[in-house]
């Protein structure tokens, strides 16, 4: 039996630990990135292909006789590229577009956690500015301090969600989700909710429909400034293993969150095939769902993905062949910590074609993972808010921290931006 292809559908840093990892397995031939990027081009052959250009893709597939489609975007699973594929007998990786409401509608997956009794935050969904501003307003009554959450229904690429101290923060956020409609169609319905105070950990987990293989938990930096200052960004950071996420923690949200979700999701007539990932609140009461989403996170991928001691194209595929109760699982006791380049300004606006200089005196165990780049002659240049992800391993948490802090900064391109304290919290336990 021949090697097979694969390709994976996106362009981030996501995608090329997803395509690094792939094409290092003994049953992978070749590689295909759509649209992939600079970095992603060193592994596998990127063709210019939106990831939501479904037509495409599935074209695409056919004619090169794909044996696997990963998505990594949550975009093109809203879209409801996995049902086409399947539709015309593809083998795809990630959850049906009725599945992947989970992630792309907040309302849903508020609904859904409520009614089947998987713990978080109390909410109210309101499709009505008059209504949303004057409960928001009855939040603040009294001169409580307590935050409150405001998060736009549909997908805002991570920025849909903001947490207001404040009446006029509150009815600023809502003037800009559903009036001046920042994040477009997503912010027409909002969903305000109590804000959870304790440690935010990732987890995630591959689900095959009825059965669940969580991976290892990972830690995320949102905010764009060191100490979770300034405005949230699609992630600055992250490191795994999470100190807070104990063995005891784990079966609790295994027992209380990813089983009941799954079931959940079955219930509800939407099986769940693909990874489901749980952002969760640690609190003093025990995990609490922030938001679930239907796809790797990203940049926790690039320190899940690294510890994985094992090939990872028989997973997916025994996800995709609701087969995971005979799959085997393994990883590295190594820590690993990743830090994100960013371009100046990111996420607000930010200048592209800057020329990224350095990337050639890194150590050669250093992983380097692309997130924003392209190609212009013989020039690596910028191509995207987030740049690079910086990646280290080690023993422990502080020796990856040191080591990845070591090498971050010989990689420079004008205005170049990064948090310094990834990890600290690690350290801090």
């Amino acid at each position: 039996m021949g090697k097979k292809k694969v390709l994976v559908v996106g362009q981030g840093g996501r995608e090329h630990s997803l395509v690094w990892k792939l094409a290092a397995s003994p049953e992978v031939g070749q590689v295909f990135a759509a649209p992939g990027n600079a970095g992603i081009a060193g592994q596998a052959e990127c063709v210019a292909i939106s990831p939501t250009d479904i037509e495409g893709l599935l074209q695409f597939a056919r004619e090169q006789q794909i044996d696997l489609t990963v998505v990594g975007p949550e975009a093109p699973l809203m879209a409801g590229l996995v049902d086409v594929f399947k539709a015309n007998h593809l083998r795809i990786f990630g959850p049906s577009g009725l599945a992947a409401r989970i992630e792309g509608s907040k309302v849903f997956s508020k609904n859904l956690m409520q009614k089947y009794g998987i713990p978080t935050a109390a909410y109210r969904v309101f499709d009505r500015i008059e209504e949303a501003v004057s409960y928001a307003r009855a939040c603040f009554l009294g001169g409580s301090q307590a935050p409150v959450v405001i998060k736009a229904d549909g997908l805002a690429a991570g920025k849909g969600v903001v947490v207001v101290h404040s009446e006029a923060e509150a009815v600023e956020a809502l003037q800009d989700m559903m009036v001046k409609r920042v994040f477009g169609e997503a912010g027409d319905r909002v969903v305000i909710e109590e804000c959870l105070v304790g440690e935010e950990v990732s987890v995630f987990a591959l689900v095959d429909g009825e059965h669940v293989v969580p991976l290892v938990a990972a830690q995320d930096h949102k905010r764009v400034f060191d100490n979770d200052q300034g405005p949230n960004t699609g992630g600055m950071g992250a490191y795994s293993p999470a100190p807070v996420y104990t063995p005891e923690l784990h079966q609790t949200v295994l027992h209380d969150i990813l089983v009941p979700t799954v079931r959940a999701m079955a219930a509800e007539g939407c099986p769940y095939q693909g990874v489901l990932y749980a952002g969760l609140m640690v609190t003093a009461e025990g995990p609490r769902v922030l938001e679930f989403n239907a796809r790797f996170g990203d940049p926790e991928t690039q320190v899940v993905i690294p510890r994985l001691d094992c090939d990872l194209l028989p997973l997916l595929e025994a996800v995709v062949d609701g087969a995971l109760d005979k799959a085997a699982v393994s990883f590295s006791a190594e820590a690993c910590v990743c830090v994100v380049l960013a371009s100046g300004g990111y996420p607000g606006d930010y200048s592209r074609g800057l020329e990224i200089s350095g990337l050639d005196s890194l150590s050669p165990e250093t992983l380097v993972f692309h997130a924003g780049t392209k190609r212009i002659g013989e020039s690596l240049v910028t191509d995207g808010g987030r740049v690079l992800g910086i990646v280290s391993k080690g023993p422990d948490i502080r020796t990856a921290i040191d080591r990845v802090y070591a090498e971050v900064p010989k990689v420079q391109f004008p205005g170049v931006h990064y948090r310094t304290d990834i990890g600290r919290k690690a350290l801090e336990r």
